[in-house]
Parts: C-alpha cells; sequence; structure tokens
C-alpha cells in the first residue's frame, strides 16, 4: 500500500514540474510577443526608420568633423545638387558630401530613402542625409579616381597613361549594367543625367554611375530653372534640347549613353566637337575608323570590333527615340564585343605583355 502511494506521489510531483516548465513557456512567449509588437508600433509611429529600411541620417556635427568644417581643403567640386566635399566618417567611411542650402522637407527624405534603395555594383551607392541649419545634404560612397570625363578631357592622359580599347569597352560594358539594372526597376528608374562626368572609376577600373535621379529630386523639391540646361548639353536627347523640356524617358537615357560612347571612342568633348555624333549617325560600314577613333589608343583594337561598337553607338544615339535599343540589349552587345576583342588581342608594350592595374592605369600628373 505504502508502496502504491509513494508511486502515486512521484507520479504527481513529475506531473507538477511538466506542468511549471510549460507555464514558464507560456510566460516567455508572451512576453517575447509582447516586446516585437510594441517594436513594431515604435517603428511606425514616425520615429527613424532602421538603416536596413532607408538612408543613414546624419547630423551636421559629424559631418562638419568628417569634412572639417567644409574646409577648402576638402573641396572637390561643383555638382547639380550644390557644392561636392570629401570627409571621412567617424567609422573610417570615405564619403563624397554633397550639400546645398533649402529648409527641411519630409519629401527630401522619402525621395533620398527611395535613391538609396537603387543598389548595383555599378552605381555610386547613397549612404546617407542631412538636414540641419538650412542645408540639405547628401552623402555618397567615395569613389577614388575621379570621373571618366577627366580621364578623356582632363590632364591625366598627359602623364603618359595609355586607355586602351579594351579598358574603354569594359567601362562601357560596367555603365551600361548599371543603366540596364535601373531600367529594369518597376517602375523603371530614369537617371536624367549621365554623361561621362557622370561616371566614376574606382581603382580598378570598375565604373560606378553617379547622380542617380538627382533632377528628378531637384524638380520635386520645386527647384526651378532645371530645364535651362538642355539648351546646350549634347548629352540629352535633342527632341528635349528643341522642346527646352524635362521629359526625361528610358529612350533619352539611351541617348546620353550613346553620346558617353562617342566620347569614350574618340577621346573629344561632344559638346565642343557636336560633329563627331553625326559622323557616328552616318556611320557605314565603309566609313574610315581612323576618322573617329581616339589616337592615343594606338594600334591596340581590331577594326572589327571598332566597326560593331560604332554601330551599336549609331544605333543610341538615333534621332528618332522609337528605334533606339534598349539597355538591356546595349549591355549584351557590348558584352559580347568585348569578349570578342579580349580573344583577338593583348594590350603590349613595344616588345612584350604587360598587364596595367587600373590604379596604375589612372594615375594623374602631380
Amino acid at each position: 500500500m505504502s508502496r502504491l502511494l509513494a508511486e502515486a506521489l512521484g507520479g504527481a510531483v513529475g506531473g507538477l514540474i511538466v506542468l511549471g516548465i510549460v507555464i514558464v513557456a507560456i510566460v516567455l512567449c508572451l512576453r517575447h510577443r509582447r516586446r516585437t509588437s510594441d517594436s513594431s508600433e515604435s517603428s511606425s509611429s514616425g520615429q527613424a526608420l532602421p538603416e536596413s529600411q532607408g538612408a543613414r541620417c546624419l547630423t551636421l556635427e559629424e559631418l562638419n568633423l568628417a569634412t572639417r568644417n567644409f574646409s577648402n581643403a576638402n573641396f572637390i567640386g561643383q555638382g547639380m545638387f550644390g557644392e561636392v566635399y570629401k570627409g571621412l566618417l567617424q567609422d573610417g567611411t570615405i564619403v563624397a558630401v554633397k550639400r546645398r542650402h533649402s529648409p527641411p522637407s519630409q519629401e527630401f527624405v522619402q525621395e533620398v530613402n527611395y535613391l538609396s534603395s537603387l543598389q548595383h555594383r555599378n552605381l555610386v551607392k547613397l549612404l546617407g542625409y542631412c538636414q540641419e541649419n538650412g542645408m540639405q545634404m547628401l552623402v555618397y560612397e567615395y569613389i577614388p579616381n575621379g570621373s571618366v570625363s577627366a580621364h578623356l578631357h582632363g590632364n591625366s592622359h598627359a602623364a603618359g597613361v595609355r586607355l586602351e580599347f579594351k579598358h574603354r569597352l569594359s567601362i562601357a560594358h560596367g555603365t551600361a549594367k548599371g543603366l540596364s539594372y535601373l531600367h529594369s526597376l518597376s517602375p523603371p528608374a530614369i537617371h536624367m543625367n549621365f554623361k561621362t562626368s557622370n561616371v566614376l572609376v574606382d581603382e580598378d577600373l570598375v565604373p560606378k554611375v553617379a547622380d542617380t535621379g538627382i533632377p528628378g529630386l531637384l524638380d520635386r523639391l520645386g527647384v526651378t530653372g532645371l530645364s535651362s540646361r538642355t539648351a546646350n548639353d549634347s548629352f540629352v536627347d535633342p527632341r528635349m534640347r528643341e522642346s527646352m523640356s524635362l521629359n526625361f524617358s528610358i529612350q533619352s537615357d539611351v541617348y546620353s549613353f550613346g553620346v558617353f560612347l562617342v566620347e569614350l571612342v574618340s577621346g573629344r568633348r561632344a559638346v565642343s566637337d557636336q560633329h563627331i555624333i553625326q559622323w557616328v549617325q552616318n556611320f557605314e560600314e565603309s566609313s574610315d575608323i581612323s576618322a573617329i577613333a581616339d589616337n592615343r589608343m594606338t594600334s591596340g583594337f581590331t577594326s572589327e570590333s571598332m566597326k560593331e561598337l560604332l554601330r551599336l553607338t549609331s544605333w543610341c544615339v538615333n534621332p528618332m527615340s522609337e528605334q533606339r535599343p534598349s539597355m538591356s540589349l546595349v549591355e549584351a552587345e557590348i558584352h559580347r564585343i568585348h569578349e570578342q576583342e579580349i580573344s583577338l588581342t593583348t594590350v603590349m608594350t613595344e616588345h612584350t605583355p604587360i598587364v596595367t592595374l587600373g590604379s596604375q592605369l589612372f594615375r594623374t600628373s602631380r
């Protein structure tokens, strides 16, 4: 009898222990759900979004420290958005800070969060923003080797730099991938200000498209006078120049990319040598490519690949916008031409083959 009683008591104690474990598990689960609910409510109550859901909000104090109070020594240029300064954040990130005078605006934050969501290896990444003290600022990753325009038209080539045809094809292909990504989005993202000065290259010759969507951002913020830039800008679709309009489209981006290719192949500024665009528009198989090819490329290319690229360029700058190719097709075609050229040629010195690093290729004179 006592044995049965002991077994019964043992079973009861065991049952109580199991019940206690179940109760503790239920309590912990309810607490976790409450924390999750509280977190969700706080994120939707007007508080700042986590960085993963939008651009990072930086303080003016942080940016003053990064740019040494926006010193002249850190000034690197003037863009459509405003002055541009190089900076070093406390976490070691090197950035380019663009700033303009403007009162704070919630629409600015929304636009910045959208632009920061456009991420691709061939786009300059928008990292964050700041709105303080009557200023609006955009914070981008810093690309160390400057723009394609500077290397084609600046004084960097005076140092003996040789940017061969295959290198230019590589830059064109990466750039086309960036634009193709933008156009593949739903709805498509239009660059609106594409040109050689807005394509930057890093130390490995990887091109990155800069200033995506800046004209649209400024337009939505009520900045006036943007249409005046279309009058003398050779990269802008001629139909837009004629109408002085800002009706940008996928087709207008493709035209701008075509002018980009014209400058990349010729090494000349389209704005000061506009007949080169007409030459490309009228390109035929019998055309003399020596009339357009940059002589700094020496003989490091095949006429077959050059003519195929010029034929594609002519298609991009077709005056009839509806007859231009898509950027996805352009990207595929440049990739094919690039692979073809690699298989046919090798960059050579006078006597021996060489491999040129990107950092060496874009080294400038001091």
